[in-house]
């Protein structure tokens, strides 16, 4: 049986090693089939008949730009390097791409502004809600022009509202009722300086004409002399306001109030308040029991420090001059880092400052926070402070010196520099 395709003879097989061939050398290599491929088409067709069809070698493995061709046997993508671990590296999935810092970067800042950004209108919105507008201006009647500037007539009441008898026993408040004024100042911010002028509550005024401030009635002045925190205990606020307008003829934009309780969890939760005594001195009255030198106060012998007269021979004029002071040194303490950058200390701050606040219905955040920075470069040196000037008293009551309140009065609605000296 010949095993040779057709047409094929043993004549064309030549010369055969082992097969009876004449010559002792074996024969050359055997010539493959010629394979002829196809043009597009993906089939390679035999060049002789009978012979099956051949996948040609790109076909098989994928053309001669597979990984498989290139080298890369697990198929991983070409160009990239191989490791002992499999595609591009030693690791499971390759190795790690280098960190992008730049983009790393952009969006941690990113991050952060949006943080801040959401932190600082959460708490405006909370602080805002705190803030007791309970002081409605628009009732004032017979107000003076507008000046320059802005002028906060800011008002420490003795007022105990929700205090327990505990805590009035603590702070010395004793447990008179209604509320009167301890402390009364103008501060006027202007481009020209800022002004912290005391009003001692034994001022000498005259109560104007005023419309009640819960009855709407209005009440005709009589010429009546008091002590100017008289007015505030005769109907509040409001007719504080209109008596101190009448009496200066300043124009007051805002009101600010706060009681005792307030004023002493604004000090504790600061922390305590350093502040350096001058001279030693006692008083049964308001608590008082201090040693000259530099010291911490708490609440309780803050509000003991800022209340006290009797002890001065200056009484009233003295105590306004300790007012002052220790404003300072609230400030400052509030306005430093430690208190400013700590969450811990500047919410509790906030909220014991915001709590025991009453305003006026126009004030705002940002009038508060104006009243305070002025306030705190006023009594750091930034600015002019000073009592009323007085020219001498009268019954009990300090009598204001005319002359140099209308010079004082003048300077501050034309915003300039104020060159009168209090007491």
């Amino acid at each position: 049986m010949n095993d040779w395709p057709e047409g094929w003879s043993d004549s064309n097989r030549g010369n055969r090693y082992g097969h009876g061939s004449a010559h002792t050398q074996p024969e050359g290599a055997r010539v493959m089939r010629q394979v002829r491929r196809q043009p597009g088409g993906p089939q390679a067709v035999p060049q002789y008949g009978g012979v099956p069809q051949q996948h040609s070698y790109d076909q098989e493995y994928g053309g001669p730009d597979t990984d498989y061709n290139t080298g890369q046997v697990y198929g991983a993508p070409s160009g990239r390097p191989q490791g002992p671990g499999g595609p591009g590296g030693p690791g499971p999935g390759g190795p790690r791409r280098a960190p992008n810092w730049r983009r790393r970067i952009k969006w941690t800042a990113i991050t952060l502004v949006v943080v801040v950004a959401a932190t600082t209108v959460g708490t405006y919105f909370w602080a805002d809600s705190k803030l007791h507008r309970d002081v409605d201006l628009s009732k004032v009647i017979d107000r003076p022009e507008e000046g320059k500037g802005t002028n906060y007539l800011i008002v420490g009441s003795d007022s105990r509202a929700g205090m327990s008898d505990e805590e009035k026993k603590k702070l010395h408040t004793g447990s008179a009722e209604g509320k009167r004024t301890d402390s009364m100042m103008i501060l006027h911010v202007g481009d020209d300086g800022d002004t912290l002028i005391s009003l001692p509550r034994d001022s000498d005024v005259e109560i104007p004409t005023y419309k009640g401030s819960t009855s709407g009635k209005v009440y005709q002045g009589t010429g009546r002399h008091v002590k100017l925190n008289a007015a505030y205990a005769e109907d509040g606020p409001e007719l504080l306001v209109r008596t101190i307008e009448y009496n200066t003829g300043l124009r007051l934009d805002h009101y600010v109030e706060i009681g005792f309780a307030g004023f002493a969890n604004i000090v504790d939760a600061v922390g305590g308040v350093d502040i350096t005594i001058d001279k030693a001195f006692k008083d049964k009255y308001s608590g008082a029991d201090f040693q000259a030198g530099k010291q911490t106060l708490n609440g309780e012998q803050a509000l003991a420090f800022v209340r006290t007269r009797h002890a001065f021979a200056a009484s009233d004029l003295q105590r306004t001059k300790n007012q002052q002071k220790f404003l300072a040194a609230l400030a400052h303490q509030v306005a430093t880092p430690s208190t400013v950058l700590n969450p811990f200390t500047l919410y509790p701050t906030m909220s014991a400052g915001l709590d025991s606040l009453t305003v006026d219905k126009g004030m705002s955040l940002w009038d508060l926070g104006s009243m305070f920075w002025a306030m705190k470069g006023v009594n750091g040196g930034d600015g002019t402070s000073l009592n009323m000037p007085v020219s001498g008293s009268v019954g009990g009551n300090l009598v204001w010196d005319k002359s140099k309140v209308k010079t004082l009065v003048g300077e501050l609605k034309n915003d300039e520099k104020v060159t009168v000296a209090g007491n």
